[in-house]
């Protein structure tokens, strides 16, 4: 049993060598065969990756460079077609081989925060008023319901799949579900008057004025964390 398991302490993410999210992408892809930069970037573009991260050229680039420094790459060869450039074909390592597999196992293992925008808005949602908050969580909420759609109705045109392939797009659209169905219950008690300090809410926007106990319990929040 491990250390962290013993004492009952969280396991925390490494500190990897290479540690932004698109170079285990440019891992993965690598693992099937050799590839140069820009069709690493095309085929993960084609396979819907772009919707996960950004997939800029010179991030890429920059990406497969660390990967290389650090012994998770090689090159294969030097390719040149007709009169273009030539460019350089790189193949996964060994060494690289390991770093996939145990980022990969970390990444399912290890729960880790993270700091979605909505979530960051959420945080801010009062400096808006009320009514303006909710005709922007009704345009969330048509968004959402426009992307489950769209989810499921992939996820219909791939039967016969095997569901390895869609475990992704099945995450993310149940991620999306409880997403929307959130929103339709916070955008229900503000329509509906129901949710607790509400008044509180549309007073400020309307005086300007911050009652005394919720400005000392903001500041108090604001020190505990």
């Amino acid at each position: 049993m491990h250390e962290q398991a013993r004492m009952g302490e969280r396991p925390m993410p490494k500190r990897r060598k290479v540690s932004n999210i698109l170079g285990l992408a440019v891992l993965v892809t690598l693992s099937a065969r050799p590839m140069h930069p820009y069709e690493i970037a095309s085929l993960l573009r084609a396979r819907g990756k772009d919707q996960d991260m950004k997939i800029k050229w010179g991030t890429l680039y920059t990406v497969v460079r660390n990967l290389e420094k650090h012994g998770f790459l090689e090159v294969a060869q030097n390719v040149r077609h007709g009169a273009r450039p030539e460019r350089t074909v790189y193949r996964i390592t060994d060494l690289g081989r390991e770093e996939m597999t145990d980022w990969v196992r970390e990444l399912v293992a290890v729960p880790e925060r993270e700091f979605p925008r909505f979530e960051a808005a959420l945080s801010s949602l009062g400096v808006l008023p009320p009514d303006e908050a909710a005709e922007l969580l009704r345009q969330r909420l048509k968004a959402l319901e426009t992307q489950i759609c769209e989810h499921r109705t992939e996820l219909a045109a791939a039967e016969g799949l095997p569901r390895i392939f869609l475990v992704e797009t099945e995450y993310d659209l149940a991620l999306r579900v409880a997403e929307a169905d959130w929103v339709r219950v916070l955008l229900e008690d503000l329509t509906q008057g129901t949710l607790a300090g509400l008044d509180v809410w549309r007073g400020y926007h309307e005086t300007g004025h911050v009652p005394e106990e919720i400005a000392d319990w903001a500041e108090k929040g604001a020190i505990d964390h």
